[in-house]
């Protein structure tokens, strides 16, 4: 496999030293993140998702009446519609439909519950505007995934429909930090490190809630009766081991999922699809999956 493009966004990645800051960790997420604009024929439109600031996108040949609503990742603690607005705009046009990505609150400044409870009402409106629970997938990268798999939680505890699907790119799903890849894999991801990881989940989480509390650890969650959901991780992520016992939970729980590892890929790779061929074939393959269920 050719690795001149993978190397060339770890280049990229590499090219400043790293922020320490949250305000400097927001600005390098959105500056590397957004490097490649969106493609020409793409519409953009904000929105008020009941009190939660949002974007609509589609092409022409979306179809509005089915919905990708999509969260960033970012640890909880940055990461923007901005930082992901090529990634998400590229997904909602493989999977033929409209995408609504949100700008939920960051922690430290608001710590958990805040993102889940803005997620919970960014479901609202969505339902409010008359789309259908299952048109409507839902997915996420890092944190993002594991804000999408919480959400989907709170609906089933709640008796509510579920979307139709879910997509988990490098799905954060363990606050406990137990992956062995934290260790096997630090050498070789340019992004997430152990320390980091607890850096993040310090700020985003108050001292008094479990680490296993399956509202942000979804890996102890109860998985029976979740959709279909597609997992895809790089080979050289920190995190590999969260989606590949994510994978291996659901399937217990007899959820139809489906595991692919990228070999050589980064943590959240498609990020960068505009100069990466596998992040457009990973975004592509997430296309065909949702337009499977919806």
């Amino acid at each position: 496999m050719d690795q001149t493009e993978i190397e060339a966004i770890r280049a990229l990645l590499g090219s400043k030293p790293r922020p320490v800051g949250w305000e400097q960790r927001r600005e390098r997420i959105d500056e590397v993140g957004s490097v490649w604009p969106v493609a020409e024929d793409v519409t953009l439109e904000p929105v008020d998702a009941n009190g939660v600031p949002g974007e609509w996108s589609m092409v022409s040949e979306s179809d509005p009446s089915r919905v990708f609503m999509f969260f960033h990742g970012g640890g909880y603690c940055s990461g923007s519609i901005r930082s992901h607005r090529r990634l998400m705009t590229e997904a909602g046009r493989a999977a033929g439909v409209r995408t609504l990505a949100l700008n939920y609150r960051l922690a430290p400044e608001n710590p958990f519950p805040a993102a889940l409870d803005d997620a919970v009402q960014a479901w609202r409106f969505l339902r409010g505007q008359g789309i259908a629970a299952n048109r409507i997938a839902i997915g996420g990268d890092s944190a993002g995934g594991g804000l999408t798999l919480a959400l989907v939680g709170q609906l089933q505890e709640a008796g509510e429909e579920l979307p139709a699907c879910l997509w988990l790119l490098s799905p954060w799903t363990d606050l406990t930090m137990s992956g062995t890849t934290l260790a096997s894999k630090d050498s070789v991801d340019p992004l997430i490190h152990g320390g980091y990881l607890h850096e993040l989940a310090d700020a985003y989480l108050p001292s008094d809630i479990d680490r296993k509390d399956p509202r942000v650890s979804p890996l102890y969650a109860d998985l029976r009766g979740l959709p279909p959901t597609l997992i895809q991780v790089g080979s050289d992520e920190t995190l590999l081991a969260d989606s590949v016992r994510l994978a291996g939970a659901l399937g217990g729980a007899n959820v139809a999922v489906t595991l692919e590892v990228w070999p050589y890929m980064i943590h959240a790779w498609p990020l960068w699809n505009a100069h990466l061929e596998q992040g457009r074939q990973a975004i592509a393959r997430a296309g065909t999956f949702m337009r499977q269920y919806l």
